[in-house]
């Protein structure tokens, strides 16, 4: 882990570095998948002193401002990431905003969509679920920890034309961050949350909630017994990767720097344990082919978008 720590200390001077240290944005509160991708990593480069800082609001649209207006030629800054940030930038509700606007650098793992209920809820498994939801949407409230149109409602939407019922039909309620949507489910003031497995693997292996659904292509080793909505005949998934962005006017060197960084990060004996750990799941791409990859998602994410009636 020296090599890590070593690697992401910029010199300006032979045995200093850059001051201050190197900063991580979670674009939500604490609790939810962008707070755990910054202290993931932060715990990895132990040592670096790496600050997290949480700026929540307008589904990462508030952090996303603040890098490009305030802080776009920053060295020291990396921002938390996901298809959250891609969707919302394909929906046009980051401003004037667009992903050129940054410099997207990689993404260090993948999670997955799935669909939880507390522990006593009255739905045992995913189909009685939808059953409920075609006959009386409107009595099932659901919450995530994007804004309504972002990514945890997005899930819930795919799943409801997958299922044949009106996805305008269902009530979501928005919050900024998956830890406030969790500690709402298990309050009991909302009863399913579309979240990722990072964000609820704690509580299933706890038995305080039940997955009734993974949304990932096959079964989860993290999630025993828990179907994907795929063999439930719904072909849906929702694949989360877990990355960054920096400011678009850091130089190209800091800009390898930082890919450099995480490149390190991935294939680190620690980052695999944290992923086993977290229910992370192994995927990595990073500099160009994440850029490509990134704007490539947008104008996939732009089609759905319109496809469920959410832009014209």
């Amino acid at each position: 882990m020296g090599r890590l720590v070593a690697f992401a200390c910029l010199a300006l001077v032979a045995g200093s570095c850059v001051e201050p240290g190197p900063e991580c944005l979670a674009p939500a509160n604490p609790g939810g998948g962008w707070d755990l991708t910054c202290r993931a990593v932060a715990q990895v480069l132990d040592g670096t002193s790496m600050r997290v800082r949480n700026v929540p609001g307008a589904g990462g649209g508030i952090a996303f401002a603040h890098v490009v207006a305030e802080r776009g030629s920053d060295p020291n800054l990396i921002v938390a990431a996901s298809p959250a940030t891609t969707l919302r930038l394909a929906q046009g509700q980051f401003g004037d905003f667009e992903a050129k606007d940054v410099r997207w650098l990689a993404a260090v793992a993948a999670d997955y969509g799935v669909i939880v209920v507390r522990h006593d809820a009255p739905w045992r498994s995913f189909e009685e679920l939808l059953d409920a939801w075609r006959l009386a949407p409107s009595e099932i409230v659901a919450a995530g920890g994007s804004a309504v149109g972002g990514q945890d409602h997005m899930k819930l939407l795919v799943l409801a034309r997958a299922a044949g019922f009106d996805p305008k039909a269902i009530r979501y309620v928005p919050f900024d961050g998956g830890g406030e949507a969790v500690t709402a489910l298990l309050g009991g003031f909302v009863s399913v949350v579309p979240l990722d497995v990072s964000e609820v693997l704690s509580l299933f292996e706890a038995s305080e909630v039940r997955v009734l659904a993974a949304l990932s292509p096959e079964r989860l080793d993290a999630l025993q017994g828990v179907p994907t909505a795929r063999e439930l005949g719904y072909d849906v998934t929702w694949i989360v990767w877990r990355g960054f962005y920096g400011p678009a006017g850091a130089d190209n060197a800091r800009y390898e720097h930082w890919v450099g960084v995480l490149e390190n990060v991935a294939a680190s004996p620690e980052w695999e344990a944290l992923r086993a750990r977290t229910g992370l799941s192994e995927f990595f791409l990073a500099g160009e082919a994440f850029e490509t990859f990134v704007d490539e998602q947008v104008v996939s994410f732009e089609r759905l978008t319109v496809a469920l009636g959410l832009l014209p």
